[in-house]
Order: structure tokens, then sequence, then C-alpha cells
């Protein structure tokens, strides 16, 4: 049974009353390959999303957008009537009354479809700056989503179990993995480079019993488990919203191919449904992927991020959903209740967060982050992230063309999407290996994944335990 504070009690606010928004969320749009908002909301409501973007710390100048888009529109309609011209000229050579006027008539058409091609020209040219601008543009914001930097965001609660209150010096999951030969860095160094490890040991069992503890708790509440491809394509990883190549991107690619090391399964289970209609009955479609992901993270440094907290490859458990508008909200609340489920079920102490707007990737409408509690993180523990979940309302699936059609309605409306991560296991076994240590050296298994792992313990086993 869920817990009565992340379960059965309702995580999310109640959203503020922001019809532009509501308007937004439920009407239909055209989709334009690689535009990830509606062109005509954004030109109806340029203050709004300019705005909004300031509120997400995003640069982009929403105005400019809006001019080009006009003046677009007015070349293209130059642009048919040249061609409706062109075309009737075409239709009265063979009415020519002699041989002068039809070449009169062949030279008046050739001239009106390079005043086309060169008017045609103008309206790619604009369209290229404006459709960068619109691609630059993040999703819009839930109302009730904290307005500012990291600093802003907000914590909602906190889990069942609180930090333990150690009778010895507690250490880092580094000290616990040497001592108990657990994770081998400096091998996985050698072979693949900083940021790469191999797991030993207990620390196997640990990652397939997170795996499996996981899995086998979504596939209860209704998940079609599946493990997804570890490459995928670059439009696919466009779509999702991350940068596939460039100076910024935390994605590996592969020379010389079109494809990429994914950063997460959320790219190979949005990407499943891409160019896709699906009958409305099918949805929600609630999937859970196992994969490896692959991260450069670029810039990436500090203590804090020592160990397993920030690594070039992990495993992740992730949770993926297609719903209608109206089920999105409340599968976002699902999600986080899931991730509060999964770890209160290891009874590792964690905070809920909702992130605040300046710190929300493009993609998401609103995202809550859970932090799990690390005894051995800074000087005297601290919060770490271990799972985040996010609704992208239709934000990736206007980009990857997902729609849904609606029994006796004409035309189809995009689906919306939600991802979070049940469980990424190098994280989780952080919290698990500082929080289940023992005052003689050893670490306890949470009673949870006993059932998968085997033992009870990892290392000598005495009385002395956590208070």
């Amino acid at each position: 049974m869920r817990n009565a504070e992340c379960g059965s009690r309702n995580v999310l606010a109640q959203s503020e009353s922001r019809p532009e928004i509501d308007s937004f969320r439920s009407q239909q749009s055209e989709f334009r390959n690689l535009i990830m908002l509606d062109q005509r909301f954004v030109l109806e409501n340029v203050e709004l999303v300019q705005q909004n973007c300031v509120d997400r710390g995003v640069k982009a100048d929403v105005a400019r957008f809006a001019e080009l888009e006009t003046q677009r529109r007015a070349l293209q309609q130059e642009v048919e009537d040249l061609n409706r011209q062109a075309n009737e000229v075409s239709k009265s050579i063979g009415k020519a009354k002699d041989d002068a006027e039809r070449e009169a008539r062949k030279d008046e058409g050739r001239q009106l479809r390079e005043a086309k091609d060169a008017k045609q020209a103008e309206v790619d040219r604009v369209g290229v700056e404006a459709d960068r601008i619109l691609r630059g543009l993040p999703n819009l914001t839930h109302g009730a989503t904290p307005r500012g930097d990291e600093a802003a965001s907000k914590e909602l609660r906190k889990g069942d179990t609180k930090p333990a209150k150690f009778n010895f010096k507690p250490v880092d999951h580094l000290a616990l993995a040497e001592q108990h030969d657990l994770v081998d860095f400096e091998g996985g160094s050698r072979v693949s480079g900083n940021g790469f490890y191999y797991l030993k040991n207990e620390a196997v069992l640990l990652e397939f019993a997170l795996q499996r503890y996981a899995v086998d708790l979504l596939m209860r509440e209704g998940f079609t488990p599946m493990m997804t491809p570890d490459m995928a394509r670059g439009e696919i990883i466009q779509g999702i919203g991350f940068i596939p190549r460039g100076p910024e991107t935390q994605i590996y690619s592969v020379e010389n191919h079109d494809l990429n090391l994914v950063a997460t399964a959320e790219i190979t289970l949005g990407g499943l449904y891409a160019g896709q209609v699906v009958d409305e009955a099918e949805l929600p479609i609630k999937l859970a992927g196992v994969s490896h992901c692959f991260r450069t993270e670029a810039g990436a440094a500090g203590r804090a991020s020592r160990g397993l907290y920030r690594v070039h490859q992990f495993t992740k458990v992730e949770m993926f959903a297609f719903t209608t508008p109206a089920q999105s909200e409340d599968m976002l609340n699902l999600f986080l209740e899931l991730e509060c489920e999964i770890f209160n079920g290891l009874k590792i102490p964690f905070r809920v967060l909702d992130i605040a707007s300046g710190d929300l990737g493009g993609p998401a409408f609103r995202k809550f982050d859970l932090e799990a509690w690390m005894p051995g993180r800074g000087a005297n523990g601290e919060y770490g992230e271990v799972t985040s979940t996010s609704n992208c309302t239709d934000y990736q699936a206007r980009r990857l063309d997902i729609r849904y059609r609606t029994p006796g309605e004409k035309g189809t409306n995009f689906v919306h999407t939600l991802n979070g991560t049940a469980v990424a296991c190098g994280r989780a076994m952080i919290a698990i290996l500082e929080n289940y240590q023992q005052a003689d050296g050893s670490i306890l298994i949470p009673e949870v994944l006993r059932p998968y792992v085997g033992k009870e313990r990892i290392g000598a086993a005495d009385d002395a335990d956590t208070e």
C-alpha cells in the first residue's frame, strides 16, 4: 500500500487560473517539423511567451519572431499570387492570335516564375530565422511552479524515513566501496577513462536488485517493461529535446553515423511512437524502460560529483507515458507517487522538490525532483538528486509528431508525454551504502532488496547498528 504522505494524497498543488495556458493545452495545432510550441499561440500571446522565457532564464526575442512570421506570411501570399498569375499566363499561351503574342506571353510567364522564385527565396530566408527563434522557445510553465532560479525550488515534503543518528562517524560511499571491494574506479579509468568504473561483488547484486525491485513495482501498476536500444538517431534525440551534437551537448555521438548513445531511456521510449497516430482508447500508454545511460557530463566537477554520483555511464529504470491532455497532470502525480513509494520501500530518507522555472529543462511544463539523504556527501551529509519526473505536455509530441484520434471527431490531437526516474542505480546505491552502513563497517541490505540479493548484509556482522 502506498504511503499516506506521497501516495494517497495528491502531491500536486492546484494549478493557478491561467485561461491562456488551459486554452493552449487543449487546442489543436498544425505540426511543422522541429517546432515545439504552436506558432499561432505564440503570435497571439507574445508578451506571455516572452515573460515565460524570462522566468525560465532563456534568451529569446519573441517579438522578433512575431515580426518575422508576419513578414513570412505576407511574402508567402505574394508567392502564391505570382504563381497564380504565372499559371493564368501559361494557360493563355494556346489562345494567342499569332507567334509574336505567343512569345510575349511565354516571356511574361518566365518573368513571373523568376519573380516567384526570388520571392520564395525571401520566404525561406525569413523562415529560417523565424524557425530558429521558435525552436529555441521552452515549454510553457505550470502556474504553481515557483518562479526563479534553482534556489527558488520549493520543498513539498519529506519521506517516511528520517536521517539516521549514527553512533560513529559515517564515511562516504567511496570508502565503503573500497573497503568491501564493490567498485573499481581505477580499472574503469584505465580502460575507458575518468568517469567509468567496474561494479564488483555485492554491488552487482545490488544493481540487479534495484532494477528488479523497480520493474516489479511498475508492472503491478500496469507499466509495460521494456529493454531499450542504447543508440538513437539524431532526429529522435532532438525531438525529445536534447542537443545531439555541438560544444554544449551531453550526448556521445558516433563518428560518421547519425547515431548517438542515449542519455536516458526517455529518448528511445518517446521516439517509439514518433510519426504515429494512436486511438484515444489506447491512452494512457505506460512504459518502464531499462537502459544504460551515457552522458558527457561536460562542466561537472567538485567533491559532490565524486564517485558514482556523476559518471559517464549508468543504468536506469525510466517511466514514460503517453496521455491525453486531460490525463497528464494525474499521470505526473502518479509518477511522483511511485518514486516516493520506491524510496520509502527502501527506507531511504528523502525530500520532494517542486523545481523552479529557471531550473527546468526546455521540454518540462512542471518538474519534481526527489533528493535522497546521503550521509557521506559534504561535510555533514547532504541531499542529492536521485529521481526527477516531468510533464512535457505536447512539447515533445509536436516535434516527434505523435498524435491520437478521438472517435467521432475530425482530425487528430497531439498526445502529452511524461517521463520519470524509477531508479538510477548508481545514485540509489550511494544512498543505500551510506545510509545502511554500520559501526563495524558492514552494510545492511534494505529489506525489500534481500529476496533479490540473497543476503542481509555486506561484510562482517555484529550488534553495532545505527540508533
